[in-house]
């Protein structure tokens, strides 16, 4: 959680990070001299400060495994993992720049690569840290049942989140509760499937949690029901999901006891002074100006902003939107997206290899789901408040990452100091939250639900309420030359043509949000959907997926870190087992 909402709470946090998340391997083996003993903080304020710390690593910052790549290698975005591996986005900036997210994005990794070993620990060391509000819960002697009844039930919550993030990422993965002893790299559980653990511990936290927090960022009752439905789709169980969400949808709150809702216009998910709105189902919770040097900000996309000439933080040009995902927004002329894959015939026009003092006129006549230009940067089109988005110029390398920008992370010109951090060394340090899961999100998944269990129509409901709320066109950029149409479905012909449409949907909704690859993966449909836009981008130039290739039984998961792997060993044999294909 962030210092805007929990200020008093500070002062304990920093002293239970020292007590427990010292880097050592074995930090829970040998005491740390000087450090404030277990028995101070077994009391109810203590206790609810180390959850604290166990809800500030959600953003994937400050984790004491290490932060050797940078932020952005365990951003609670998933830009690299989810997005620039789903096909979403180019790596962007130039090619040697982090050039260990290219094999991420090659589907192809190494297990030395110390992006995922670095993703590896900081996942763990936020379970360690849910695991250690219940065990030292379980010391105090100032709480009640109800206290103790609801710290752990946040804790599994989060617990389950850290373990769902690596299942998402690593595939089986070791489960560590609070009735095990570790530290970071020295596990003593085999990688199983850990989807069962998850799913109980969110079970168990849909029980237990309240409707209403006091704190906005807290997870709640309805929080802990969307994300079991979402493991509920990961692990196919229609029919649970189906219920769960259907429940969600009709009577789901906001901590803040805001009825779940769409909000009216879809840019307003992004606008940092929109934050925590009645979309905002769970978000990692974001703030500036608060003393921390823009330790609370949003530092794991401070790369991701147009680079250069008088733009926006001149930092650093990574995440660059792909042709692929530009194109997926074209519609027909019933304002439909073209489902067959016929949107990549030809690329939309855009300014690839056109300066930005030479001239250009974007394309006025293509029919354009109106949601492109709140997710991408495109050349001629008004790019916030910022004017109009002048292409090259914004670009660090053109030939390398493509002509687009990504948007939804961004921040207002007119917001400069009071949602970006004054004190840190970019502007891209921001209060924008970023939302693990939204309402929309929330209505897909039961749409997706709806559909495998042969309610048809309703899918069709569901993924209307999401295009109508696309339709008004006070929430299309203003000023904008594009020609902007979006239609509704009247009906699905069958279970296939739902799957289709609603997965499609999703790619549009969602996009740049860190969700496609490990949506992708759950659908089985990795080799057919990123082998065909390697090809695509190859063919507009895109040069690093010259000879890439997606390996059906291999692609689907990063492997386990080596270096995780060397350190498990128990009696000369390692404990943890490598991931297929990276032998």
């Amino acid at each position: 959680m962030k210092k805007n909402n929990f200020k008093y709470f500070l002062p304990v946090v920093l002293f239970s990070a020292v007590l427990f998340f010292a880097c050592k391997k074995t930090y829970l083996d040998v005491p740390l001299a000087g450090a404030l003993s277990p028995e101070l903080l077994a009391n109810k304020l203590g206790v609810n400060g180390v959850l604290i710390g166990a809800y500030a690593l959600l953003d994937g910052e400050g984790s004491q495994a290490g932060t050797g790549n940078g932020p952005w290698a365990t951003s609670s975005s998933n830009w690299v993992y989810g997005s620039v591996a789903g096909g979403d986005a180019h790596k962007g900036s130039d090619a040697g720049d982090q050039n260990l997210i290219t094999p991420i994005e090659q589907w192809n990794t190494l297990p030395s690569n110390g992006y995922i070993d670095q993703l590896w620990m900081q996942r763990y060391d936020g379970a360690q840290r849910a695991n250690d509000a219940i065990r030292l819960m379980r010391k105090a002697t100032d709480m009640t049942p109800a206290d103790t009844l609801e710290v752990a039930a946040e804790a599994r919550f989060l617990r389950a989140h850290y373990h769902f993030e690596l299942s998402k990422a690593f595939g089986k993965v070791p489960w560590v509760s609070e009735g095990q002893t570790y530290s970071l790299g020295n596990f003593l559980t085999p990688n199983i499937d850990v989807l069962p653990n998850i799913e109980a511990d969110l079970a168990f936290a849909y029980a237990n949690l309240p409707e209403k927090q006091t704190q906005g960022g807290r997870a709640n009752k309805w929080a802990a029901a969307a994300y079991l439905g979402k493991v509920y789709m990961f692990e196919k169980k229609f029919n649970e999901a189906k219920a769960l969400l259907t429940n969600v949808i009709d009577n789901g709150k906001t901590a803040n006891g805001k009825k779940y809702a769409l909000n009216p216009h879809y840019a307003d998910n992004f606008n940092p002074a929109l934050k925590n709105s009645a979309e905002s189902v769970f978000a990692v919770q974001m703030s500036v100006n608060d003393g921390t040097g823009g330790g609370n900000a949003n530092q794991g996309d401070a790369l991701n902003f147009p680079y250069g000439g008088g733009a926006q933080t001149s930092c650093c040009g990574f995440f660059q939107p792909s042709y692929s995902l530009a194109n997926s927004f074209k519609v027909d002329a019933n304002g439909l997206p073209f489902l067959d894959g016929s949107y990549n015939n030809t690329d939309l026009k855009n300014d690839q290899g056109i300066a930005t003092n030479e001239a250009f006129t974007p394309d006025a006549t293509t029919p354009l789901d109106p949601r492109i230009d709140w997710t991408i940067g495109r050349r001629g089109i008004p790019f916030l408040d910022w004017g109009i988005m002048p292409g090259q110029n914004w670009i660090r390398d053109q030939q390398n990452a493509g002509p687009y920008e990504g948007m939804k992370h961004m921040f207002y010109k007119s917001q400069i100091g009071t949602f970006t951090d004054a004190s840190a060394w970019s502007n891209g340090f921001t209060a924008n939250n970023y939302g693990l899961i939204r309402f929309a999100d929330v209505l897909l998944l039961a749409a997706e639900a709806e559909a495998e269990v042969g309610s048809i129509a309703k899918a069709v409901e569901y993924v209307n309420m999401i295009r109508k709320r696309a339709q008004d066109p006070t929430g299309f950029v203003q000023g904008s030359p594009a020609k902007y149409q979006i239609g509704l479905y009247t009906a699905f012909a069958d279970q296939a043509a739902a799957r289709t449409a609603i997965r499609f949907e999703r790619k549009l909704e969602l996009g740049m949000e860190g969700h496609r690859f490990f949506d992708l993966t759950r659908w089985g449909i990795g080799a057919t959907e990123l082998n065909a836009y390697a090809a695509h981008e190859l063919a507009s130039k895109y040069k690093t997926m010259v000879g890439v290739s997606y390996k059906t039984g291999k692609s689907e998961y990063l492997p386990i870190p080596q270096n995780q792997i060397d350190l498990s060993q128990v009696g000369g044999k390692s404990v943890l087992t490598q991931n297929p294909g990276y032998n």
